[in-house]
């Protein structure tokens, strides 16, 4: 069988196909990656092999035309202004960045770029005879080349927000303005052309989607890395992680580094702190406390199962992972989708959420003792960790797309 993948430009969104490309390569299957330039080398080192023919925008491009878009819109819950979209610095008034007449200026080769990624991937899928596409949520090119070639399509979740949410802003499939997929017979481009989500989500955090569900364990994937002796011996107190990612201080900017306020908080509290993040943010913070260990691009997978509690930034990559593990999660967020990843951990009763811009010293040590202290927290993130590990294994999920790709039902689809 082979298995053509279409992931967006960002390795976050299709970390969780990692595991899944594996065990369909376990299996004997050809999988092949239809990516951007910038996305080989994490698809190449993540052991796949990509197919870098996407190109366009960059995510952190969209995602500040985005945020500028809603703040426009009287839509920015949060205080202060955007960044400029292009050029990633802080904006003193909206009219600073002409948007009608970037994107006059911009539309063609925008345009002709979008096209392009969908005919390249419609080209390969057809030359290569894909026997089955499986996307992420923002990757749609696959879902319109499966569509025109006759083959199934499957969208890989990331996280709990699925695909049939109530929330505009938790929409996370593109718009389609051009019009390709009606203009290929294939209907309009939106939710209920899904018709088969991989759900990585243990039931208490069931995602939303009317599509057929294919359960899958969450398996974490975060990168490439090693794994110290250090993670095997128990901590004298408990361990802390926090992790920050990479995308906000360039999709928000400095105001969303809360890093500093995070580890200032924990400080002050007997604990064991080890806080992961890029080299450039861990040299802006300066001297650290004295029980605050500094790592740079720390895999979370080795890390998160030797702690008690672990703060993040909310997005979908930390908040499974801290599934996985067990960890009760304090998220401080700053985007609709992370807020919501927050939540619905919350919901569940495995960790507590709060806005990134509310966050001060005395508000996140309170919300930390409480993981630690009130039992009821690592309780409920174990049961999450429980039920993730009862789901079906990725070698149990190749079996029912085989069977999806022969044209029988897969033996978990279930409504």
């Amino acid at each position: 069988m082979r298995v053509l993948f279409t992931v967006s430009d960002w390795s976050a969104h299709y970390a969780p196909m990692i595991p899944l490309g594996w065990a369909l390569q376990a299996a004997g299957h050809e999988v092949r990656v239809v990516c951007t330039p910038a996305q080989a080398g994490p698809v190449s080192r993540a052991g796949l092999t990509p197919v870098p023919l996407m190109g366009g925008l960059d995510m952190v491009t969209q995602t500040r035309l985005l945020y500028f878009w809603d703040a426009q819109a009287g839509r920015r819950p949060y205080p202060g202004l955007p960044l400029h979209p292009v050029t990633g610095e802080e904006l003193a008034s909206l009219a600073d960045f002409d948007f009608p007449a970037w994107a006059a200026g911009n539309r063609r080769e925008i345009a002709t770029a979008v096209k392009a990624n969908y005919e390249g991937t419609l080209d390969f899928a057809r030359r290569w005879g894909a026997d089955l596409v499986v996307h992420d949520p923002l990757a749609v090119e696959g879902l319109l080349a499966a569509k025109v070639t006759g083959v199934p399509a499957v969208l890989h979740a990331w996280g709990p927000v699925g695909t049939h949410e109530e929330e505009p802003s938790l929409r996370l499939l593109p718009e389609d303005p051009a019009g390709f997929f009606p203009r290929h017979g294939v209907g309009e481009l939106g939710p209920d052309l899904i018709n088969h989500v991989v759900d990585p989500c243990p039931d208490g955090l069931r995602l939303p989607t009317r599509a057929h569900r294919l359960p899958v364990r969450y398996t974490p994937y975060n990168g490439p890395g090693g794994m110290p002796a250090w993670v095997l011996e128990p901590p004298a107190r408990p361990r802390v992680c926090v992790v920050w990612g990479n995308s906000l201080t360039r999709m928000f900017g400095p105001r969303s580094f809360i890093v500093p306020t995070i580890v200032a908080a924990l400080g002050a509290l007997d604990v064991e702190v080890v806080l992961t993040g890029t080299p450039e943010d861990i040299a802006s913070l300066g001297e650290l406390p004295s029980n605050v260990r500094a790592f740079e691009r720390f895999p979370l997978q080795f890390l998160l199962p030797t702690c008690s509690a672990v703060v993040h930034h909310g997005g979908a990559g930390c908040a499974m992972t801290s599934v996985a593990a067990g960890v009760p999660q304090l998220a401080l967020t700053f985007a609709a989708e992370q807020q919501a990843n927050g939540a619905r951990v919350a919901g569940a009763g495995a960790g507590l959420q709060l806005r990134g811009d509310l966050a001060d010293q005395d508000t996140v040590r309170a919300l930390v003792r409480r993981l630690l202290d009130e039992p009821s927290f690592a309780l409920a993130a174990h049961r999450l960790r429980e039920e993730n590990l009862a789901r079906p294994t990725q070698a149990a999920l190749v079996a029912d797309l085989e069977r999806l790709a022969a044209g029988r039902p897969a033996g978990r689809v279930a409504a």
